[in-house]
């Protein structure tokens, strides 16, 4: 089939290989644009070696970019991470339609940050869905999903690279495959099982150390990598990674800093412990939650804060 291929990042560059792969026929692939003193996106390095038409449309709502993706007369349009809003017009150019990636089980967890919250609200499973899209935002028909447990101990970015991109990426080519065949269902979403949440970043990021312990440690793993759980301490705002939670339940007021060793920062949480591996302030990279401790002098009894 003529394919063209829409997204970004590792997941997009990853698909169009697979798809070509299959010896499909990749017409062109549309990216984001490049950003002044960065590399190019991943999704653009792999076109140019595979030799793929690359479109970087500053937006979408332009009529000479719809115009120019209609005149490439696609037989199918896939949607492979995609951040912008893409106007509905173009789903229909397509003989075969578009189908469009999202990692969770939808209908739950619609929306940008689907990664993030299915491990902030404490699921034991999410997975990732190849659906119709509409004019809605994830709300179209499903044609197949696809299933995956989420460890106690997992962070948004394990989930997502262990597990959600490689099943995302087999689902694609899966999907593909039964459009082929002319087998490819057209599942309404139950919009009773609905839930819609809002881009994760630092409106949602900081740690209120008056919650349940479990609630705070899955905060802080739904944050990793980005945008990093924070909290204040000495006038700082600090972001914690590669967490852990110790059940064991202490006097000390949440948000305490128990103990510092090389394994991390021990924090004082209500019904447990926080361990923290990395952390770092605003200016500067990760670096070993000891080191960054020894380095603004926080020791044991010092108190971390929900307020700057």
């Amino acid at each position: 089939m003529r394919i063209v291929l829409i997204g970004q990042a590792a997941f997009g560059a990853k698909v169009l290989e697979a798809l070509a792969k299959r010896n499909h026929e990749m017409v062109a692939a549309y990216t984001i644009p490049d950003q002044p003193g960065q590399r190019p996106d991943p999704l653009k390095e792999a076109s140019v070696s595979g030799g793929v038409k690359v479109v970087q449309p500053g937006t979408y709502r332009d009529e000479q970019v719809f115009s120019e993706y209609r005149s490439l007369r696609p037989d199918l349009t896939v949607m492979a991470f995609v951040t912008d809003i893409i106007p509905a017009r173009y789903f229909g150019v397509p003989l075969q339609g578009t189908i469009n990636f999202h990692p969770s089980l939808l209908p739950r967890h619609r929306g940008g940050s689907a990664v993030n919250w299915a491990v902030i609200m404490g699921d034991e499973k999410t997975g990732i869905s190849i659906f119709w899209p509409d004019e809605g935002i994830d709300t179209g028909p499903i044609l197949l999903q696809k299933e995956a447990a989420i460890a106690a101990d997992d962070t948004t970015g394990s989930l997502y690279f262990n597990r959600l991109f490689p099943i995302g990426v087999e689902a694609i080519l899966e999907a593909v495959g039964l459009i082929e065949a002319g087998r490819a269902p057209r599942i309404p979403q139950d919009e009773a099982l609905a839930t819609y949440e809002p881009l994760c970043n630092d409106r949602v990021a900081a740690i209120d150390w008056g919650k349940p312990a479990g609630e705070v440690y899955n905060l802080v793993r739904g944050c990793d990598p980005q945008p990093g759980a924070f909290s204040f301490i000495g006038g700082q705002k600090v972001r914690f990674y590669a967490p852990g939670l110790v059940p064991v339940a202490v006097d000390d007021a949440p948000g305490t800093v128990l103990g510092i060793d090389e394994q991390g920062l021990r924090v004082a949480l209500a019904g447990g412990q926080l361990a923290v591996g990395k952390a770092k302030v605003e200016i500067g990279g990760k670096e070993k939650a000891a080191e960054l401790a020894a380095r603004m002098g926080i020791r044991a009894g010092d108190r971390f804060s929900s307020q700057g």
